[in-house]
């Protein structure tokens, strides 16, 4: 079985890796560059390459380019560490879920800042007592007139401090089931009532933050779908989010890194580089699976597990390596040292095998 690209795709593959090279000399190297490297100036770089929304249709601005270009340049930029943290939300998620779902008016207004690399967008999902159960949300959106007024608390926020716009997960009605009564709203961050606390993490990255909503007054306009009707969006987003190159990649140049340290004159040495370079491989064709849609609703579940848990596996692999000589890299450390919340944000491993189990392979539901 050949599984090498066309000619085409390499040529791709190597111009992505030549800009993704100008752009870590110019605006720094970044470990999990997705979400810790964040350049407003290297995404406008990305814009010009024509390398946000590559998959968006032409009518909506984009290049309608096959998905698997996407994945060739997301997994050069990621694995050399460019910063491209500013547009990634809006190109992974945000702009496929307007496409989808969105009114042409917001689409019109929202998607030529997404494409020109000039607004970054967050997301408000998780809250203090609604982590991988997103039905148990309690941040609120009461209509009073023609706006919403949102009240409530949102956490692990990437970019909240910098974003232009939270696409927030809120509750729009209390009645009926947990799932229902779930809507999607985008929030200017600069509206009256908004504050942002940035969290310092165990590496001292500080992406990720809280947010807390005041009487916030958002216009009705701004509702995404169908009000109370949102957790099949939100489903669909999420998809979005666990089947990416971006779980695969993350530390691919911290393992690099290990590779060239490594004594290769042992063959126990050589034997867990293998096993972890053969991981990169099976890990780039089950995304592939994803985005060619040769996998089965669901499966990106199976994809992120396999890929976050081998990049758990790198980052053991760079620590042993290493070892003491770690700490003479200013990021080394940090980046062995993260790698445990790459099973837990997204979709903790737990969850993601039940999704699996359940909607995939048509296995009981667990006991509750």
């Amino acid at each position: 079985m050949d599984f090498r690209l066309s000619p085409e795709l390499e040529q791709l593959r190597a111009r992505a890796r030549r800009v993704a090279a100008e752009g870590v000399a110019e605006f720094g190297r970044f470990n999990d560059s997705w979400i810790n490297g964040y350049s407003k100036e290297f995404a406008q770089v990305m814009a010009r390459e024509g390398w946000i929304g590559m998959g968006w249709p032409v009518e909506h601005g984009g290049h309608a380019r096959p998905p698997i270009e996407r994945v060739i340049v997301a997994e050069e930029m990621i694995g050399a560490g460019a910063p491209i943290a500013a547009m990634w939300f809006a190109d992974r998620q945000m702009g496929p879920t307007l496409i989808a779902y969105g009114s042409p008016d917001q689409q019109a207004e929202y998607l030529p800042g997404m494409l020109s690399g000039d607004v970054t967008w967050c997301i408000g999902m998780s809250e203090p007592g609604a982590g991988s159960d997103l039905a148990s949300i309690a941040t609120a959106a009461v209509r009073e007139g023609d706006e919403f007024v949102v009240n409530g608390q949102k956490i692990w926020t990437s970019f909240g401090a910098v974003a232009d716009y939270c696409y927030l997960i809120c509750r729009t009605s209390t009645e009926g089931p947990p799932h229902r009564g779930i809507s999607e709203v985008i929030v200017p961050m600069d509206l009256p009532g908004i504050e942002v606390r940035p969290i310092t993490d165990l590496t001292t990255n500080r992406h990720f933050c809280e947010v807390f909503f005041t009487d916030v007054r958002v216009p009705v306009t701004n509702l995404v779908g169908v009000e109370g009707d949102a957790f099949k969006q939100t489903m669909r987003q999420l998809e979005h989010e666990r089947g990416g190159i971006d779980r695969l990649v993350s530390n691919r140049a911290l393992f690099d890194l290990a590779v060239a340290r490594a004594d290769r004159s042992d063959p126990l040495v050589r034997q867990e580089i293998a096993r972890l370079e053969s991981g990169y491989h099976v890990g780039r064709l089950l995304v592939y699976r994803e985005v060619l849609r040769q996998a089965p609703a669901g499966f990106s579940a199976a994809t992120k597990c396999f890929c976050t848990e081998h990049e758990q596996r790198v980052a053991d692999f760079v620590a042993a390596v290493l070892g003491p000589e770690a700490t003479l890299w200013t990021d080394v450390p940090a980046a062995i040292a993260y790698p445990p919340a790459y099973t837990i944000m997204g979709g903790t491993s737990n969850v993601l095998r039940n999704i699996l189990g359940e909607r995939v392979l048509g296995l009981p539901r667990e006991p509750r």
